[in-house]
């Protein structure tokens, strides 16, 4: 490896930073809206009422306020896909940095050989999961998460997590680089392991996140939450692993070997959600399983896990099946995400009293199922942090000069 220039030319006609670029520009259309819904609508009240009786604009603010239909996170769904997106940017992120790890701790050359690309890719993904949870989260106000920390907050325990974790990740990139065998020999095993705790750490942080919503017991009563959000982004993490091998090195020896765990964890996940449901929350399982969200959560299941089973098993098919079974994992893991995430706030309490599911407001009376359709601004951030994956990927790798034999092995 070795650092190039990058000139302007080639940052102005690049096929991936051009296509990164438009979904960059659509995130910024995503930004100006929400930024115009938070700080610049028109607040109402009854005295702004009074003063002007029958004002339209104004009827309109009030029922903004009231019934809360339009741009932000509301009451009845305070998690919604700015948090799925989070989830899955990060875990799968984590998940390509954690194998990489693991590959270097026992020394596995046939991973190491593409360690960088990886490690980019994984990169790109946990900064594109910070950029939305940035999104989420009141901007003007992030301020107060440094001036007054909640230690017993799992949000504010993601902070100093990344804070130490994406220094770690990039000096392990420059460990790649790095031509001085003796320095990577004295401080790799302890970047490595440093790595791989904060790795757990933060599967356990995020599960504690979860966990602590006491209200909704499709996350409290989830068995052993660390192990679902592993399970589930090492399948994904893999299988983006394997698609990118794929397309940019035709490595045949490298795909085999990503292909074979990929099954493995596949397996895995399909017996962890066979025998999860047997513990969760009745009325949740109810209604996932049986209810509004079956649909869904059976076509997660076939996604994620039927059809790459079927495909991945046989060792001998054509490679088209293969990035069949590895786009579907992509999607069907990403939707398994907005089950978990909606799937949670299905009801808008649990029954903790024992005289039925708690509502937000009156106006709640009649639904005995809360789905929030996320507002354009959201959908439009969320579609466009896949254009901060593909930049900062593309821009790192075109400043690397890649003089590894990239044929097929």
């Amino acid at each position: 490896m070795a650092i190039s220039r990058i000139t302007i030319h080639k940052i102005l006609t690049d096929k991936v930073l051009l296509l990164s670029y438009l979904f960059l520009i659509m995130a910024l259309f995503g930004i100006v809206e929400m930024v115009y819904d938070r700080y610049f609508l028109v607040s109402a009240n009854a005295f702004d009422a009074g003063l002007h009786p029958g004002n339209r604009e104004i009827a309109n603010a009030m029922y903004e306020a009231v019934f809360g239909s339009g741009g932000e996170v509301k009451r009845e769904a305070p998690w919604s896909l700015y948090i799925v997106n989070y989830m899955y940017m990060i875990y799968v992120g984590s998940g390509i940095i954690f194998v990489v790890a693991i590959a270097e701790l026992l020394d596995y050359e046939i991973i190491k050989k593409y360690a960088f690309g990886y490690l980019t890719l994984g990169l790109s993904m946990l900064l594109a999961g910070l950029f939305t949870i940035l999104m989420d989260l009141n901007i003007l106000n992030i301020k107060w998460m440094f001036l007054r920390p909640q230690f017993d907050s799992g949000m504010w325990l993601m902070l100093p997590l990344y804070v130490i974790y994406i220094p770690l990740v990039l000096f392990e990139m420059y460990l790649i680089l790095s031509h001085d065998k003796v320095w990577i020999k004295k401080v790799s095993l302890i970047v490595l392991l440093s790595a791989l705790g904060v790795e757990f750490f933060g599967f356990y942080v995020q599960s504690k996140l979860f966990d602590m919503n006491s209200a909704r017991h499709l996350w409290t009563t989830y068995p052993l939450l660390p192990l679902y959000f592993m399970l589930s982004s090492m399948v994904a993490s893999l299988a983006i692993m394997s698609l990118y091998t794929s397309l940019a090195h035709k490595s045949v020896l490298v795909m085999h070997v990503l292909e074979k765990y990929t099954l493995y964890f596949v397996m895995a996940l399909g017996a962890y959600e066979a025998v999860s449901y047997l513990f969760i929350d009745k009325k949740w399982a109810e209604i996932i399983l049986f209810g509004d969200f079956k649909y869904y959560f059976y076509l997660y299941i076939i996604l994620t896990v039927a059809i790459p089973f079927a495909m991945l098993f046989q060792p001998y098919l054509n490679k088209i099946f293969k990035y069949i079974a590895y786009v579907s994992i992509i999607i069907g893991s990403y939707l398994g995400k907005m089950i978990f995430v909606y799937g949670g706030n299905a009801y808008p309490m649990s029954d903790r009293f024992g005289v039925g599911f708690e509502k937000y407001a009156l106006y709640d009376e009649f639904k005995s199922v809360i789905f929030f359709m996320p507002p354009m601004s959201e959908l439009l951030i969320v579609i466009g942090s896949i254009g901060v994956v593909l930049f900062i990927f593309r821009f790192i790798t075109l400043s690397v000069c890649d003089i590894e034999n990239n044929s097929k092995d």
